[in-house]
């Protein structure tokens, strides 16, 4: 059980440097993203490369979590964690970005920290004795 709440832990904390680095470095390299920023006002391309780090974090989140709890359970728990905070989230960003944004990124949350965790799964052969399968 340790393992596992640390995996999550761990991979939520993934989650959050992956998006902040992330973020930082879309900031860096398009200037018009910055002057959007403020007002939230992206193009279509803006919230693609949003969602694109969106994805790549939880993405990672799940390959942490697994790796570390040996559980894709833990991946699966970490995506259902980032689900329950970020739905009260968006609904308070609600008219700022079109449905379609607000689901990809919502419904994506689990499923792809799953991935995650199969990637870690499938990558590490030698651990997979130790993982546990949902």
């Amino acid at each position: 059980m340790g393992k596992g709440i640390l995996g999550v832990v761990a991979g939520l904390a993934v989650w959050m440097v992956v998006v902040s680095v992330a973020g930082l470095v879309l900031r860096a390299a398009w200037p018009e993203y910055v002057s959007a920023a403020g007002t939230m006002t992206f193009t279509v391309s803006m919230k693609v490369a949003r969602l694109s780090i969106g994805a790549l974090a939880t993405l990672a989140a799940g390959w942490v979590a697994a790796l570390i709890a040996r559980s894709t359970a833990a991946a699966l728990v970490a995506g259902a964690l980032l689900l329950v905070v970020f739905i009260p989230v968006h609904i308070m960003l609600w008219d700022k970005f079109p449905v379609w944004y607000h689901m990809t990124f919502l419904l994506s949350l689990v499923p792809l920290t799953y991935v995650g965790g199969r990637i870690a799964f499938d990558a590490f052969p030698d651990f997979r004795e130790s993982f546990a399968e949902c």
